[in-house]
């Protein structure tokens, strides 16, 4: 399908397994282009040692064509919110009106791009703090939407946010 909207999902090191591949497929079979896009590696490893081949550098998106972009947990949302390159893209994905999904310790990006100010939103129990401290109002539920950001807990949270992910993409 040429035209399919493309809504990449973000890999770097020690990414949550789950939390990139149930996204990446769901996308696909509800017919968008789900690439996996990093910041430098051409692979990386989950933290359950599932390997992945990215796709595209964060450097090579137009956040003006995409969709969305999901913010998968794990370890790599706090290496990736270090890189500038990250942190505009899913700050220019925001502000062209895409959305912006992200799950477990993926909202540490969205902290980092300055994008959670007065936003309902949820994640690990591990970052309600920081959430709370970024001016965000902490939710203790499975998925939560506020506007075009989509957040949840853990992986078995997955069904609810993609459903809701994909809710909120649908009328794009």
């Amino acid at each position: 399908m040429p035209n399919q909207p493309v809504v990449p999902v973000l890999v770097g090191p020690e990414y949550e397994d789950l939390e990139v591949w149930y996204p990446k497929l769901r996308l696909e079979e509800a017919g968008f282009s789900a690439p996996l896009i990093g910041n430098g590696e051409s692979q990386y490893r989950g933290k359950h040692g599932y390997p992945c081949t990215v796709d595209g550098h964060v450097r090579d998106l137009e956040a003006s064509t995409l969709a969305g972009i999901v913010c998968p947990g794990g370890w790599a949302p706090d290496k990736l919110r270090r890189d500038p390159a990250v942190l505009d893209l899913v700050r220019g994905v925001f502000n062209h009106g895409g959305v912006v999904a992200s799950i477990c310790h993926g909202p540490w990006i969205l902290i980092s791009a300055g994008i959670v100010r007065g936003v309902r939103m949820t994640g690990s129990l591990g970052i309600r703090d920081d959430l709370i401290n970024a001016g965000a109002h902490w939710v203790d539920d499975a998925a939560v939407v506020d506007g075009r950001i989509v957040t949840a807990r853990v992986p078995k949270d997955l069904p609810a946010f993609m459903q809701r992910m994909l809710e909120v993409l649908t009328p794009l």
